[in-house]
């Protein structure tokens, strides 16, 4: 398992979907610049005790397990900061997923931002199996450049002291890198740092909000939002996402495939291969990965916990009812028909299918509504990439290795040196640990 899926393959009538759950609401022990989450606390203006109760917990694994027709399921827990609730919370779940299984494989994904981590959560996470999303933003200046804590402290020695109570434990972890106007120049320096403090599977996530001051909304706005509102300081800009990537991508096909996993990478050889890709915003329509507040109240989708995309709760409405719902399905199918002409002929689209439907917001050159933000930047990062992922497409046809691309980039931009220069037996130029003889100078 390399990330956190946020969606699932699926066949017609009663699909496989994906909640996330955020059992604590929009609690967090920290206080980060640009979470879009924090505010939801407003949504709930009555609620003084924050977290899932025994009943709703109970409710929620039994249907959202009896729901699906399919084999293995996923809980995903996120928040705010889900590991508020302590480590009883958690083995309550775990106790009912037991109980509620029915022979399905159940698994846990958790997101964190790893302060509160200690021996006994992770005790319990590795005996349980839960992946663990480790959100980390890089180095320490950059890190602590927007999470910080409610007294504007740093946050970046509990979140190390919590990736060491990970690895002592060796509970599987990836991380999400969090893109945005901090680090969205720095993105070698954020790809090594996460290299040295041993992850091997990463998420970047661009970060891209707009505010508002009018009193009838959140300050951060709704997606389909047609007031005044403007960009918000920290998010990432357009161009910058797609060089980042880039930049990024050109260190990782040169000397990392096969050793670190990117998400989006592993998305886009999705794309090339002919498959539909496995992430709901690239995706050519959505609908399959909404969200549980602590209530049970069900929404869209992560990005759309407004009043207005309520789908309903499921201690009033059974937890499939409500995924399958015709709303629901219109939210879903809105992500394609809604294209501009200019996404629909666009040469990636395969690739980007306008990605989400939260970041189209500005418009076409010739005028239409409904383009996506961050299309300047998904245009650049995936003209870039295109020659070597059809490389690496046409050697998984071949059955071969789509690591061998790394040979290809290496005799393609002539660190190949003839056998003059380097010797048989010396470690190849390429770096990719082996010996010249058996790796680009075998090609």
């Amino acid at each position: 398992m390399s990330t956190i899926s946020l969606t699932r393959n699926s066949t017609a009538v009663r699909r496989g979907f994906h909640v996330m759950t955020k059992a604590t609401g929009p609690i967090c022990n920290l206080e980060c610049k640009y979470c879009y989450y924090l505010e939801k606390e407003k949504l709930y203006p009555d609620t003084k005790v924050w977290g899932m109760t025994n009943e709703t917990l109970e409710s929620y694994v039994r249907q959202y397990i009896e729901s699906q027709d399919v084999p293995d399921i996923n809980f995903a827990w996120q928040g705010g900061e889900p590991t508020i609730l302590g480590v009883d919370f958690f083995r309550k779940a775990v106790e009912l997923q037991k109980k509620y299984a029915n022979g399905k494989t159940i698994t846990n994904a958790l997101q964190t931002n790893g302060t509160l981590l200690d021996d006994e959560w992770c005790a319990f996470l590795a005996e349980n199996q839960f992946l663990i999303g480790l959100s980390i933003d890089g180095p320490r200046a950059i890190h602590d450049e927007y999470r910080v804590d409610k007294g504007g402290r740093s946050s970046f020695d509990r979140v190390m002291r919590g990736l060491e109570f990970l690895k002592k434990h060796k509970v599987e972890f990836n991380t999400l890198t969090c893109v945005h106007r901090a680090n969205q120049n720095k993105p070698i320096e954020v790809y090594r740092f996460l290299k040295d403090i041993g992850s091997r599977y990463m998420q970047f996530i661009p970060i891209v909000e707009r505010t508002a001051d009018a009193p009838e909304t959140l300050k951060l706005v709704q997606p389909d939002y047609e007031g005044d509102a403007r960009l918000s300081y920290w998010s990432v800009r357009p161009l910058a996402y797609g060089k980042f990537l880039s930049a990024i991508f050109d260190e990782w096909v040169r000397k990392d495939v096969g050793r670190y996993f990117v998400q989006i990478f592993d998305v886009a050889l999705q794309a090339w291969v002919g498959m539909e890709p496995g992430l709901c915003v690239f995706a050519e329509t959505c609908g399959n990965a909404l969200v549980m507040e602590h209530n049970g109240d069900l929404y869209s989708c992560d990005h759309y916990v407004y009043p207005d995309f309520k789908v309903g709760n499921i201690n009033d409405a059974p937890l499939g009812e409500l995924v399958h719902s015709a709303p629901q399905a219109a939210f879903g199918e809105a992500k394609k028909s809604t294209l501009p002409k200019y996404c629909i002929e666009c040469e990636v689209r395969f690739a980007c299918n306008g990605e989400c439907p939260k970041h189209r917001f500005i418009e076409t050159p010739d005028g239409e509504p409904g383009l996506n933000y961050l299309c300047a930047g998904y245009k650049h990062f995936f003209n870039h990439i295109d020659p070597y992922m059809k490389f690496m497409a046409g050697e998984l046809r071949a059955q071969r290795p789509a690591a061998n691309v790394m040979r290809y980039v290496a005799v393609d931009s002539g660190l190949t040196a003839t056998a003059q220069t380097v010797s048989p037996n010396a470690a190849c130029p390429c770096g990719s640990g082996k010996k010249y003889k058996r790796c680009c100078g075998a090609a």
